[in-house]
């Protein structure tokens, strides 16, 4: 059966945690893996602007012994309105794996169902796993290994409705944290989102926690994460959103309020002085640059671990 990585609960806890390890042997081996030796053709499909995702991606199939296939969907007859089902069924028979960067989470689960080889979600609108699959990485890197993510707090602020706050409460519920998210009452995330994390971490021995307060999200927090305020199609809303968002700002009140030694994550691109504030990403607490590179070895780890499965 092919397996898929649509979002992050397409992994239990235990296969989360040997991507996870993977990842992390991978950084210290980069080349010791060639599961697309041939070179074997990975198809990486773009409909939204990329700029991690591409390079990682691209660099990360190539490392893998494969050749990145990077596909404009827009010059592609994908453009022209051909199925979805059409597609998956050519791409199968001419790649390894197909990754995609898209809209609705639907689609991508289109393409899943239409094709015999893995498809990995490089981003929708609802979840966005391979970054948190880094993001975890890049913590466990930090604190001595993947075991030490198990009853870490997480607290998540901005937007909780967006596909990283979903994405944090899947993959932070399986990895056993405690997952908070502080968001204004607007933008509260998927309930049902929240339902699986919260069944997933009663499993794990982690919990869900979802409030309104910047300050509850984040006291005692070992890890602080938050994301730009304005995502792909809510630039008509960039006023609006700062003036909402503004009291949800990562910066020095939010370290003193957090745990010592806490550590700061955000997927990229950031807006020094909106979202987070400069002394913060660039200070000695940000993983930020070391959770970018885990967008390399998360992803080839996944890529591995899904083709051998």
């Amino acid at each position: 059966m092919t397996r898929h990585f649509l979002r992050d609960d397409d992994l239990t806890p235990a296969e989360q945690r040997e991507v996870l390890e993977l990842a992390l042997a991978m950084r210290g081996d980069r080349f010791s893996r060639r599961p697309f030796e041939g070179p074997q053709a990975v198809a990486i499909i773009f409909d939204k602007h990329s700029t991690r995702t591409r390079v990682s991606f691209s660099a990360g199939v190539a490392e893998l012994g494969g050749y990145p296939l990077v596909i404009d969907s827009q010059s592609s007859q994908m453009g022209r309105g051909e199925p979805i089902a059409d597609t998956a069924r050519v791409l199968e028979s001419m790649t390894s794996a197909i990754v995609w960067r898209t809209f609705g989470q639907e689609l991508l689960e289109q393409m899943a169902e239409g094709t015999s080889v893995p498809v990995v979600n490089a981003l929708t609108d609802s979840f966005h796993p391979c970054q948190i699959l880094a993001d975890l990485a890049a913590v466990a890197d930090a604190r001595g290994g993947v075991g030490a993510l198990s009853g870490l707090d997480l607290a998540y602020v901005g937007d909780g409705a967006n596909n990283m706050a979903h994405s944090y409460l899947l993959g932070g519920a399986l990895a056993g944290m405690h997952v908070r998210i502080g968001t204004p009452a607007g933008y509260l995330p998927d309930a049902d989102v929240v339902a699986r994390a919260e069944q997933i971490a009663d499993e794990t021995g982690g919990s869900v926690l979802v409030t309104t307060s910047h300050d509850e999200a984040v006291t005692g927090a070992d890890v602080i994460a938050t994301d730009t305020w304005v995502s792909m199609g809510d630039e008509a809303q960039k006023a609006e959103r700062a003036q909402v968002f503004t009291p949800y700002q990562v910066n020095a009140h939010t370290l003193e309020l957090a745990a010592p030694g806490t550590h700061v994550l955000h997927c990229l691109p950031a807006y020094r002085g909106q979202e987070i504030t400069a002394d913060v990403i660039d200070g000695e607490q940000s993983l930020v640059w070391l959770e970018a590179e885990y967008r390399l070895h998360a992803q080839k780890a996944l890529l591995t671990w899904l083709v051998e499965h």
